[in-house]
């Protein structure tokens, strides 16, 4: 081959890899859909005679999830199964790529759970509660904390212990400590139960800014769906 040849081959061989680039990038690339939390095969039962899940999966991605349900459906057990407050006789679950049964302390630390008939934190103030929010969840924005204390009229209760506030105010303080966390995955239950009427719209507001949110997912368990909300989907449980 002379060089003329050569440099001919050279040329058609450059310009072939440009075409073969050119068509992969012009190709549609498969979307891959991000899940913040995925569920496989979860199984759970208080009985022989009451099996509330089996082999029962889901796949929760980013924004406002709903889990919706009649007393007694299993709302409340399934919150808690993901948040990994309750063993499950079976199943997988994956937080922010994190295992529950490789690594429950890390999991942990991806979902944000508070039961909020709990008394675990009564002897503690509000203060002292979000103070150990960073041990436990990574680090908290103190201007979105500000905000929520304001949004939700809680300043004036921060150093009153947890027994002294009211139903509703004690509620607000889990839903502030939820929406400030960062928790990867935030699990609510009934968060409007015993709000006031400015407290509801304003935990309104942020569920909306919440449903937007490209990373984070807010799985909210309720009678019915919020109204006005956008939901990334609904887990309807049915009836007992």
């Amino acid at each position: 081959m002379n060089y003329a040849d050569e440099a001919d081959a050279l040329a058609q061989a450059e310009a072939d890899r440009f075409l073969t680039t050119m068509t992969q990038a012009m190709r549609p690339s498969a979307v891959v859909e991000p899940f913040a939390l995925q569920v496989q095969d979860l199984c759970f039962a208080y009985s022989q005679q009451r099996q509330l899940f089996n082999n029962w999966s889901a796949r929760i991605p980013p924004g406002l999830t709903l889990v919706r349900g009649g007393d007694g459906a299993g709302k409340t057990t399934l919150l808690r199964l993901l948040a990994g407050d309750l063993p499950a006789s079976k199943g997988k679950l994956q937080a922010d790529g994190v295992c529950l049964h490789e690594s429950p302390d890390r999991y942990q630390r991806q979902v944000f759970w508070v039961d909020p008939r709990t008394t675990a934190w009564d002897q503690l103030t509000p203060y002292s509660y979000f103070k150990t929010l960073p041990q436990r969840y990574g680090p908290v924005d103190a201007s979105v904390l500000a905000d929520l204390l304001d949004g939700l009229s809680l300043t004036a209760h921060l150093n009153k212990a947890m027994f002294m506030l009211s139903t509703g105010s004690k509620r607000k303080v889990w839903l502030a400590g939820a929406f400030a966390s960062g928790a990867a995955v935030t699990l609510l239950d009934e968060p409007f139960a015993a709000l006031d009427k400015a407290s509801i719209a304003f935990v309104l507001d942020v569920l909306e800014d919440a449903a937007m949110h490209p990373a984070r997912a807010f799985v909210v368990a309720d009678y019915s769906a919020p109204v006005g909300l956008p939901l990334a989907q609904t887990i309807d449980l049915g009836e007992p």
